[in-house]
């Protein structure tokens, strides 16, 4: 499943637009959320309407961050009544409304939730892209590096859910990240050599970029992974979309926790380029 069916089809032309899109845009998340969380309760699910809840709470506090960053800046709540067009493609719950409730589980929850939060992070690192205003520009960025946090949030609870339904494995491989990225940059030029125009060209670029990842994190170390620690199952190095789901969460957990200002901010570039990667993947192969 591809994030972003189409880049937003029209150019952000004022703080009080901006504030007002990402304003809707939490909103929606709420509503979504919201409807599935009525959902489960009435489907007898409690455990599901924990999850639901816990999504629900996370969105408000976002929503919350923008209204108090639109009193700040415009000196008064976000308007609706200032959006020119509304964002579309960046909530979507994936038929959780509509699938058999034995089928949902807090992993699944979870996992459409940083969908979600990817499709958002893109969604404004476009609208940056478009303007020709810097504060608008800046404005743009500062939303999507909120989205990157709130994505590293939901990937953490989505390892735990993970792990919560899934019984203790035998040790897999040790892999570094040098490794791990060089083992995508060939599943990347493996899927190009199949593909044919742009998106040949794109899985080729995105597979120097790997490799230049690769390089520059041997060179400079960000230190121990403990997303690695168990080892990585074939399962996953073997697989192109899996891999690079498992360089972003690690790329995620550093630019969290490193002690560094210098190393954080690579490691959020990191990131940011394997969401792009993650994003074409789905486009592409899935």
């Amino acid at each position: 499943m591809s994030l972003l069916k189409s880049e937003p089809f029209a150019a952000v032309t004022s703080m009080d637009e901006l504030l007002a899109i990402a304003y809707a845009m939490e909103q929606e998340a709420i509503d979504g959320y919201s409807k599935l969380s009525d959902h489960m309760r009435r489907e007898n699910r409690p455990d599901m309407v924990a999850v639901f809840e816990r999504l629900i709470g996370e969105e408000r506090q976002h929503l919350g961050n923008v209204v108090h960053w639109s009193e700040k800046v415009m000196g008064k709540k976000p308007d609706l009544a200032n959006l020119q067009w509304e964002p579309a493609d960046t909530f979507d719950d994936e038929g959780a409304s509509t699938v058999a409730p034995e089928l949902l589980s807090a992993y699944r929850a979870f996992s459409m939730a940083v969908r979600n939060e990817e499709r958002a992070f893109l969604f404004w690192t476009y609208v940056a892209a478009q303007t020709d205003q810097d504060a608008l520009r800046e404005a743009a960025e500062q939303m999507a590096r909120e989205e990157l946090g709130h994505l590293t949030t939901l990937r953490r609870e989505r390892r735990r859910a993970f792990h919560a339904q899934h019984d203790a494995r035998p040790r897999a491989p040790t892999l570094d990240l040098p490794e791990l990225e060089l083992r995508l940059a060939a599943k990347l030029e493996e899927a190009a050599a199949t593909a044919s125009g742009d998106e040949a060209s794109s899985l080729e670029e995105l597979a120097r970029q790997a490799r230049e990842r690769s390089s520059g994190i041997a060179q400079r170390p960000f230190g121990p992974s403990p997303l690695l620690s168990n080892g990585v199952a074939p399962e996953v190095s073997g697989r192109i979309a899996p891999l690079c789901e498992l360089l972003l969460d690690c790329y995620l957990d550093f630019g969290e926790r490193l002690p560094e200002q210098d190393s954080r901010s690579r490691a959020q570039q990191f990131s940011a380029g394997a969401v792009r990667c993650r994003s074409v993947i789905r486009a592409a192969l899935m």
